[in-house]
Order: structure tokens, then C-alpha cells, then sequence
């Protein structure tokens, strides 16, 4: 796989919750560091992804929004 996307972060699939158009994936990135992603129920029959498999976040945005608490 090659993209030009530089924030690629591989993780294990902790669990696929479908709705009913789109689907919840939770990656476990290591280090107590999780990331979830909705992608359409179609990309998960694409890509056959169920629990324990591999898989890559591929973050791609024009801008990220960083917060505090007060």
C-alpha cells in the first residue's frame, strides 16, 4: 500500500459495531492508545474487516482543532 497520506497509524480492529448504513470501527493503536472511524457498511464487506484483524487509520484533513479545559 502506498499513499501520500504521512498520518498512517496501523492498529488492531478491537470491534466492528454496525448500524444501519454505517459502522463503528475502534483500532487499538498500542500503548493505551485507541481511534475510532464510521466508514460505510459496503467499505467493511470491502475490506472483510472483523475483530483481532489489522488495519491502518489514514488521517487526512486540512485542519485539526486543538482544545483545553479550563
Amino acid at each position: 500500500m502506498k499513499l501520500s497520506a504521512r498520518n498512517q497509524l496501523k492498529g488492531k480492529v478491537l470491534k466492528v459495531e454496525e448500524g444501519l448504513i454505517t459502522a463503528k470501527i475502534t483500532l487499538d493503536l498500542g500503548n493505551g492508545n485507541v481511534i475510532t472511524a464510521i466508514i460505510s457498511k459496503d467499505a467493511i464487506a470491502d475490506l472483510n474487516l472483523k475483530a483481532d484483524d489489522m488495519a491502518y487509520a489514514i488521517i487526512k484533513s486540512t485542519e485539526v482543532i486543538i482544545a483545553i479545559d479550563e
